[in-house]
């Protein structure tokens, strides 16, 4: 188990996530980690004490980005609105994940088993967009007859066409508004 880090240690390590999710947003992966420490305000040696290689930076950069939509979720759970709750909740993954197929592309290529690397914060936002989905349905706000499964693999459908040079002119926004349309609980959409 790691030790905790001191409040010093932790601003550092904080600066250089944000960093890197900045650099890498801006230039892509390619931008060099002494860059993202000059970027961060640190110096190198304490980069590499953090994350010792570039691939390390960057599932710790995938991590940050879905713990931080599992927080969203979690948050969202609280909503009195399930059904807003819900569809807002989809609608901000789409926009988190769509641009930031990057870092997921650089980890294979560097060798990660990126499934496993992320195994616990994915386990813990299907968690939560499970429990957004049952009190969405419970609602009468999407469909009942739609599976956590089913709203998986329609956002990874999504992603995968909001990010295909095959289809450059796809409206990412009106793509997403026309799945969560899709979702939603109405006379007619039931199942066949």
């Amino acid at each position: 188990m790691d030790k905790p880090l001191r409040a010093d240690a932790r601003r550092n390590r904080d600066r250089l996530l944000e960093a890197a999710r900045d650099a890498f947003a801006q230039e892509g992966v390619g931008v060099p980690l002494d860059e993202i420490a000059r970027r961060a305000g640190v110096g190198p040696g304490t980069l590499y004490r953090h994350f010792p290689t570039k691939e390390a930076l960057l599932e710790a950069v995938v991590h940050e980005r879905m713990r931080q939509l599992v927080a969203s979720a979690e948050q969202l759970g609280e909503s009195s609105d399930a059904g807003a709750a819900f569809f807002g909740f989809l609608g901000h993954m789409v926009r988190e994940a769509a641009p930031k197929r990057d870092l997921v592309d650089a980890l294979i290529g560097a060798g990660v088993d990126v499934r496993a690397a992320v195994a616990e914060p994915a386990a813990r936002l299907r968690d939560e967009t499970e429990r957004l989905l049952a009190r969405a349905q419970h609602a009468g706000a999407v469909r009942p007859d739609v599976t956590s499964a089913d709203v998986m693999a329609l956002l990874s459908g999504l992603l995968v066409a909001v990010r295909s040079a095959a289809h450059p002119d796809a409206d990412a926004a009106r793509m997403t508004a026309v799945l969560l349309d899709g979702l939603r609980d109405r006379p007619g959409t039931r199942a066949m």
